[in-house]
């Protein structure tokens, strides 16, 4: 028997194991064996090994716990008016927005749409007002058409080199944050790009057993990206039967898990 791979996630130790006829992964803590999983493929049993780890968590509720704080506010899941109302119309308005004033298409090669973006930023609390602040130089300045292209490139699937792109430009700003490049591909495609806030996404992962909460990095790191888009697709399947429309119903119903409070009721207000 040779142990092949090791890491530490929380209190956990994962450790994966060739035994010569298959595969075994372990989560340890303590020195006591929690789990012990056997595979013919040890990456889909690392990925096994490091969803049951997640669940050891105290916060665990799991999918079933996440559908139920959300429909205790929206019992009618992403079909209920006050969910429209509260959670999903304004993004929708900035979208269409951005969509007119500032198109992707436009946005990969084009200039002078700093104004346009800057306005886009601007029409939601999605962002911190230090971020909003703090993009007006870059987008009123000699770098808004680099960036610009670059959240384009992101878009389109050229994830590291847009991503590259962005932080080199926002770092000048000390703006280079996950909300900020995450927030135009989110708006141009929110079927394919998800709008990253970190404590609370951090929060929804580590509740679904889900190890994108050791994943990230504050780092504008492609590996934490594709961490989200796993998280979230994983939401998607395991709340299928709530019908989102898409990645702003699934960023909602994030926020919704993490910071509505018991006493909440919904009310038309931008939370996000």
């Amino acid at each position: 028997m040779k142990t092949i791979r090791n890491d530490v996630i929380g209190k956990n130790t994962l450790r994966l194991v060739d035994t010569g006829k298959g595969f075994v992964g372990l989560v340890i803590s303590g020195g006591k064996q929690l789990s012990r999983i056997d595979g013919d493929d040890p990456e889909q049993l690392w990925a096994d090994l490091r969803a049951t780890a997640g669940r050891t968590s105290d916060a665990y509720f799991g999918f079933d716990g996440a559908r139920s704080r959300f429909r205790q506010f929206f019992p009618d899941g992403f079909r209920s008016p006050s969910f429209k109302e509260a959670e999903r119309d304004y993004k929708l308005k900035a979208k269409a927005k951005l969509d007119e004033t500032a198109p992707l298409e436009q946005a990969l090669t084009g200039s002078n749409l700093g104004e346009a973006v800057l306005s886009a930023y601007r029409g939601t609390n999605l962002l911190s007002p230090f971020e909003k602040t703090r993009l007006q130089p870059l987008l009123r300045g000699p770098d808004a058409d680099p960036f610009i292209q670059a959240a384009a490139r992101f878009t389109i699937g050229e994830i590291a080199p847009g991503l590259a792109t962005m932080e080199r430009l926002l770092l000048k700003h000390d703006n280079a944050k996950w909300p900020v490049v995450t927030y135009l591909p989110f708006l141009w495609r929110p079927k394919d790009h998800m709008f990253l806030k970190p404590m609370v996404t951090q929060e929804f992962a580590e509740r679904v057993g889900h190890p994108f909460v050791h994943d990230y990095s504050p780092a504008l790191d492609p590996v934490v990206y594709a961490s989200l888009c796993d998280l979230m697709a994983q939401t998607g399947r395991e709340l299928a039967d709530l019908e989102p429309h898409d990645n702003i119903d699934l960023q909602s119903l994030v926020w919704i898990v993490g910071e509505y409070k018991e006493d909440d009721v919904p009310i038309a207000t931008q939370t996000g």
